[in-house]
């Protein structure tokens, strides 16, 4: 027994993480000043801060003397899965790497839908996706209203009108376990186009209320002093998106200290092409810097952007002087605002707007951790906070833009191998994930519950805009106990509208499929014309693939092998790779304005 007791007392010593930081200048994210201490990490937690701490014999010694060490940074608006290059490829996992490589720890995500959620965590916590902490958010918005545009599943961004609608939405989420709620509360488009809708005060209360059940935070997308009103008195966290069209009042200054609502101005997606820092392109791959190297004509901002921006400006300086709090967003993702880049980048326009360096450094930690209902464990370097912590060379407190000097980032007392993850990312190769193995059945649309053979949710897609077309899909009776699905468009008034019912192969879809094991797809259809069944892959070159087939008014079986899938380059290869199918999707399309229809069952691949 003495033996069994010696050997885990050695294994335990080995295992343990024992990190002391030593000589640094430590802004610990309270806001108050930089005291020189050493900092011991004892597995995930700080230990102890302190000067001329005794370092334990199992320690590991970091010399930080003329460094300063900050908590890890925040960024409480991103869209992780989206390239932030245009015409580049997204590539979730490298997006994630370069929040770590810069020094941000902590992360809300506004560019997933719940069908994602358990596959991204589990692929994060699995290690397939070094990722900082993430927080990922469930979408709500107004018929009409912003994030329902884009012609995705009603699923990515839920519609809701009335309190009644909100309170059910609510209850549909619960499962999903979101870590916070974003609403789209406010329709302005800047001038630039047709405003959309807004959502009212009862209803964002109904959302408030409802997420409050579960300690839930709710970030808003509010751009007008008029609808930053409405969301005060709603009682919403974060006023995420700067007030754009007027300059605070005092109104609505003392609604926001009266509801303790923070305000993440998100300045890095706003700020006028014409002033934007060049991106470091060791943060991006080889495709996306040959797009980033090419010559750019200069981009002149109009009256109405320039005005905007002199109006969120303006709101930094104003709001900072009534003592509202800060927390950090960037809007990543968005074309230009670079993932990790953009983080750092909102530092330095926070301390433009009128921030001191120290307060910008407190938004970004402590403030953004306090928003989000997490300041007890995270943004602060104090004992028993979790060690995720960023060593900066330089002086950021004192010069804002040394906070680009990022030498070294812990997550969890573990130090990150920054050098790694910058290989990673410069690769060509996107980040690799592990293959599901799928069964033939895809759907044979017995579920009332919407979940496929393979449980995964039905989803529905079209065209985008306002003015998109509009699409139903529902089971329906074949016979006793039999069922199949119909899908039913009256189609938008563009050149070339469509409606699409897509089938998952796995969750999200985020992981891919592996239909190698098939010669191609085999289904039952009935309809009136011509349709597409497109094949949406991971993989970088032709991404989706697609076979067209005819239906009418009576019931036939239909086999599409494979090798009749072309793409927009044209027919695809003989033996293309079938290791990385995300969905399958069967496409309608017309005149505009027209109807379309088409009854699908029995959805399965053969051999």
């Amino acid at each position: 027994m003495l033996w069994f007791l010696i050997l885990l007392a050695a294994w335990t010593a080995r295992a343990q993480v024992v990190v002391l930081i030593r000589g640094a200048v430590v802004v610990d994210g309270s806001g108050s000043g930089p005291r020189k201490a050493d900092v011991l990490i004892r597995d995930d937690r700080i230990e102890s801060v302190g000067e001329a701490l005794p370092a334990p014999g199992n320690a590991t010694v970091v010399a930080a003397e003329g460094r300063t060490l900050l908590p890890g940074l925040f960024d409480v608006h991103t869209h992780l899965p989206y390239s932030a290059v245009a015409g580049a490829p997204a590539d979730h996992g490298k997006n994630l790497k370069a929040y770590l490589v810069n020094g941000v720890t902590s992360v809300v995500d506004f560019g997933v839908y719940p069908e994602m959620f358990e596959p991204v965590r589990r692929l994060v916590r699995d290690g397939v996706f070094p990722s900082p902490r993430l927080h990922l958010a469930a979408r709500l918005t107004t018929p009409g209203g912003h994030g329902a545009e884009g012609g995705r599943s009603e699923f990515f961004s839920i519609e809701v009108l009335t309190p009644r609608q909100a309170r059910a939405a609510m209850q549909y989420l619960r499962p999903y376990k979101p870590d916070a709620i974003k609403v789209f509360t406010d329709g302005w488009r800047y001038g630039a186009a047709a405003d959309m809708t807004s959502m009212d005060e009862a209803t964002l209360r109904a959302i408030v209320e409802e997420a409050g059940k579960d300690d839930l935070r709710v970030l808003t997308h509010t751009v007008t002093l008029e609808k930053a009103k409405i969301a005060a008195r709603a009682g919403v966290n974060v006023l995420v998106h700067g007030i754009g069209n007027a300059i605070a009042d005092d109104e609505l200054i003392a609604l926001l200290r009266q509801q303790n609502v923070a305000y993440a101005s998100t300045l890095a997606v706003y700020e006028p092409a014409s002033r934007r820092p060049d991106p470091p392109l060791s943060l991006f791959e080889p495709a996306a810097r040959e797009i980033l190297k090419r010559p750019r004509p200069p981009a002149a901002a109009g009256a109405g952007r320039q005005r905007r921006w002199e109006n969120l400006m303006g709101n930094v300086t104003t709001l900072r002087a009534a003592g509202i709090p800060f927390a950090t967003g960037t809007d990543a993702g968005v074309t230009g605002t670079y993932h990790g880049a953009a983080t750092l980048r909102e530092l330095e326009l926070l301390v433009e707007g009128g921030l001191t360096p120290l307060e910008a450094i407190t938004a970004a930690t402590s403030a953004s951790a306090r928003a989000l209902g997490i300041d007890k464990e995270r943004g602060r370097i104090a004992p028993g906070a979790l060690a995720d912590m960023v060593l900066i060379r330089g002086a950021p407190h004192e010069r804002i833009t040394d906070i680009r000097n990022t030498e070294r980032v812990f997550l969890a007392g573990r130090e990150i191998d920054r050098e790694a993850l910058l290989r990673d990312i410069g690769s060509d190769a996107p980040t690799p994930i592990p293959v599901v193995r799928i069964t033939h059945q895809v759907d044979d649309f017995q579920s009332a519950d919407g979940r496929t053979r393979l449980g995964t949710l039905r989803l529905n897609q079209t065209d985008s805009g306002h003015d998109k077309t509009k699409m139903l899909f529902h089971r329906v009776a074949r016979g006793r106990g039999n069922y199949a699905i119909a899908v039913h468009a009256r189609f938008s008034e563009k050149d070339r509208p469509f409606a699409r019912l897509t089938l998952p192969l796995t969750k999200g879809p985020v992981e891919p499929a592996d239909a190698s094991p098939y010669r191609g797809l085999m289904f039952q259809a009935r309809g009136d014309g011509e349709y597409r069944l497109l094949a949406e892959r991971r993989t970088r070159e032709q991404r989706t693939l697609f076979a067209s087939f005819s239906a009418g008014p009576f019931w036939r079986t239909l086999r599409i092998p494979f090798s009749e899938f072309a793409g927009s380059a044209g027919k695809a290869p003989e033996n293309w790779d079938r290791r990385d199918l995300l969905s399958l999707s069967f496409e309608l399309s017309g005149k505009p304005g027209e109807f379309g229809w088409i009854e699908i069952d029995n959805v399965m691949f053969f051999r």
